[in-house]
């Protein structure tokens, strides 16, 4: 089964708990604090590895979790950091935040990594809070959480010349001709129902990967037909090869399938007008293909686009064709997918971009009266809080103080007693 999209849910470790300790041996008076920092979380890495073709294995495991850092120990002793979590991607996987729609990745080349969450960093012991009017402190951190998120990953196969076209106008049975590839073929429409890929190796010795991508029909950009979810595999090629059933034999204009067809790559990415395209007049040993051909001919505006008549059953032309291709190949630089700012080739220059601060916090109310306060920074000091520690929850509060969230509560109306949410946690609020 062939498998190009799926959505999962990926969560950094979290990190480990820092320590409460102290130095207790005999000859060591008022030793002083000794708790150790916890370990840091693993990360979700992903990892091209160039034996996979689809996305199949995700199918069945959709949760992926690195695994929590070590807590601190007594005697200073830091907790160890976690072993990140590989998870194996085929090559041309796109890796899309589920929620923001942002492009996190972009694996192409085996071996590529790329951290898609990142592990929580471990809490701090009681020795790092040692200062000269506190040299006892019993405070220490919870690990902070690992980041969590949903992903979707879209597999963008990487092949260099892919071939559009109605059903039925001979892409599968030219691919099979050109190439070892064995792709099904039959009297009827969309025999084809997943892209097939095959190597192409010209009679000069040079060779190039073509993809058979399922018949696309009008609307597909919209979702109509096949043609929606294999579009995104021709957004990697370099030559669009467009083949076209130049016999009519099912009723169609062939220049109007032509149009058809441009118009479904533009309306799904301008961008694949950029591509220089190839078309084929397939079926030429039928009655009337010569005529159609000709007609064709004169309709046809664009006098940069070539046209090379063939027959894949009697493989005519196909010699001039694959050498044709692989000339524009040799001229044809790649087509970047997503330009990623942060890469440039001034080896010294940075690059900034402005993003959205998030709010600390932000304050509601609940039904029954109660004021929730939520937001990512005061939830994640509150998960890295002892709360089993007095001398700890005296410092949460000082925290939500120096953030505003006091004042806050008043502007809103808060009076001394009135309940106060967080996460699954309620307080009091006092004057």
């Amino acid at each position: 089964m062939f498998v190009d999209q799926v959505k999962v849910y990926v969560k950094g470790g979290d990190g480990g708990n820092g320590m409460v300790a102290f130095r207790r041996e005999k000859y060591v008076p008022k030793g002083g604090p000794a708790g150790g920092d916890g370990g840091k979380g693993g990360d979700v890495i992903f990892e091209v590895d160039e034996g996979l073709r689809t996305l199949m294995d995700f199918r069945y495991k959709k949760h992926f979790k690195a695994p929590k850092g070590e807590n601190g120990m007594s005697k200073n002793q830091h907790g160890k950091n976690a072993e990140p979590l590989v998870v194996k991607v085929p090559p041309g996987t796109v890796v899309i935040d589920d929620d923001t729609k942002e492009v996190i990745a972009d694996l192409t080349e085996h071996g590529q990594r790329s951290v898609i969450a990142k592990g929580g960093r471990g809490g701090r012991g009681n020795t790092r809070f040692a200062s000269p009017t506190n040299p006892a402190p019993e405070i220490c951190e919870k690990g902070e959480p690992g980041e969590e998120r949903y992903v979707t990953l879209e597999l963008k196969l990487l092949a260099d010349v892919g071939l559009v076209g109605f059903p039925s106008v001979g892409k599968s049975t030219l691919l099979s001709v050109v190439s070892s590839a064995k792709p099904k073929i039959a009297a009827y429409h969309f025999t084809t129902i997943v892209p097939n890929l095959g190597v192409v190796e010209t009679e000069d010795g040079r060779s190039f990967v073509m993809a058979d991508l399922p018949g696309l029909i009008e609307g597909a950009h919209q979702g109509v037909g096949l043609g929606h979810q294999f579009l995104r595999h021709i957004e990697r090629t370099r030559v669009i090869v467009h083949v076209i059933d130049m016999s009519a034999m099912e009723g169609r204009d062939p220049y109007e399938d032509y149009l058809t067809i441009n118009e479904e790559l533009k309306q799904y990415n301008l961008r694949l007008t950029e591509r220089p395209k190839i078309v084929v007049a397939n079926k030429m040993d039928m009655p009337n293909a010569a005529e159609n051909l000709s007609q064709f001919k004169r309709k046809l505006q664009d006098k940069n686009v070539s046209i090379f008549p063939i027959s894949a059953v009697t493989r005519q032309g196909i010699r001039e064709l694959l050498f044709a291709i692989a000339d524009l190949l040799e001229k044809t630089p790649e087509f970047p997918l997503y330009f990623d700012e942060t890469e440039t080739s001034a080896p010294n220059r940075v690059v900034y971009t402005l993003k959205d601060e998030k709010p600390s916090f932000t304050i509601s109310r609940d039904s029954d009266g109660a004021f929730i306060l939520s937001g990512e920074k005061v939830e994640k000091l509150f998960k890295m809080t002892d709360f089993s520690r007095d001398e700890s929850v005296r410092r949460f509060a000082r925290q939500l103080r120096k953030m505003g969230v006091d004042d806050a509560l008043r502007e809103r109306g808060a009076k001394d007693g009135d309940t106060v949410r967080l996460l699954e946690f309620e307080f009091e609020f006092i004057e």
